[in-house]
């Protein structure tokens, strides 16, 4: 697949600051969002770091908050969390970021098919 995002890109291109095995975590699941947002299409060339940039960016947004629900803190073994609303998942974060770096390319299209 030609649209696959390299650690190298992460770090040095998108400017992402995991490390290398977080980057490779949190990897299987962003690629798998985006593909999913973009309708499995393949990007174009001028559309390909936009599409690395998006997938870089669902990393971070996997990493830091997983895939499950976001809220709620810790201390110790006090636990306290926010989901009585339904609060955001980790997934809608990811789809909010990497909808940003899709921005002006076909493949944020959300028409009908």
């Amino acid at each position: 697949m030609a649209a696959s995002v390299t650690y190298e890109f992460y770090s040095q291109t998108y400017g992402g600051g995991l490390s290398e095995s977080a980057f490779g975590l949190s990897l299987p699941a962003a690629t798998r969002h985006v593909r999913w947002l973009v309708g499995a299409r393949e990007p174009g060339d001028d559309e390909l770091v936009s599409y690395q940039r998006a997938v870089c960016a669902a990393v971070d947004a996997f990493a830091e908050f997983g895939e499950g629900q976001v809220g709620g803190f810790s201390i110790g073994d006090f636990k306290v969390t926010h989901y009585e609303d339904e609060g955001t998942t980790g997934v809608e974060i990811a789809t909010q970021e990497a909808l940003k770096e899709l921005v002006g390319t076909s493949l944020a299209f959300c028409g009908v098919r």
